[in-house]
């Protein structure tokens, strides 16, 4: 497995380094001493796991995430434990405080590993087919059950490990990634937006430019969803002539 160490201080760099050399299936791709560099090592290396500092100069290592379309399993290293409630709410697989002990160590990487096997096994059964806007599809939260035709969700948002599904007023939260949900919904219709969310382009009502080269798109019940600036440019080749 491919990782990036991502922390300001060298002296930790070396010492997390030298801590991974008893572990030979993880290869240091590479890393970095602050948010803006790690983006562009992200965007080139394609790291399976973030080993992450949260306080650096710049952005912290939670608005480096808050970056990314896609996001490599993160284990957050750092030397405070007061970020701990806050970096399981981004999905971190697990939470080391400096200095990294060893066993605390195995323990996150066979976390890793196991997460690993659970997702190639999930990929391998993965369906083939899209799911068409006029199919209908049975939703379940807790005791509440619906079934719901494709073309009234409007939205999907994630949540952890979980995708929110909006449609009519309902919001029931299901045991499902956003990056399963995407593969089985067809993309001419639902539209990967961000890392956040993925829209109904049907149920678009308006689109007005963003900040720095993304979109806002507003839906037809007045809730507005931001489209990421990478994806921005996806959007524009998607709906042109």
């Amino acid at each position: 497995m491919r990782a990036l160490i991502v922390d300001d201080s060298r002296l930790a760099r070396n010492e997390l380094r030298r801590l991974l050399q008893e572990h030979p299936h993880i290869q240091i791709a590479g890393e970095s001493q602050n948010a803006e560099e790690a983006l562009q090592l992200i965007e080139q290396l394609q790291p399976d796991v973030l080993f992450l500092d949260i306080q650096m100069p710049g952005k912290n290592g939670f608005e480096l995430l808050e970056q990314l379309e896609q996001v490599p399993q993160v284990i957050f290293t750092t030397a405070y434990d007061a970020y701990a409630i806050k970096a399981f709410e981004y999905n971190a697989l697990d939470y080391l405080l400096k200095p990294i002990q060893p066993q605390r160590l195995q323990t996150a990487l066979d976390k890793l590993e196991e997460q690993q096997q659970n997702s190639s096994k999930s990929n391998q059964e993965q369906p083939r087919e899209y799911l068409q806007e006029h199919d209908q599809v049975f939703v379940k939260d807790g005791e509440k059950c619906w079934f719901v035709k494709l073309s009234e969700i409007r939205l999907l948002e994630v949540c952890g490990n979980y995708t929110r599904v909006y449609f009519e007023e309902e919001k029931p939260l299901i045991q499902r990634t956003l990056n399963y949900m995407e593969q089985r919904l067809d993309p001419k219709v639902f539209f990967r937006a961000s890392r956040q969310h993925i829209i109904n382009l049907k149920q678009v009502k308006r689109i007005e430019p963003w900040f720095s080269g993304s979109l806002k798109l507003c839906l037809q019940n007045g809730e507005e969803v931001e489209v990421s600036r990478r994806q921005a440019q996806r959007f524009k080749e998607l709906m042109s002539f």
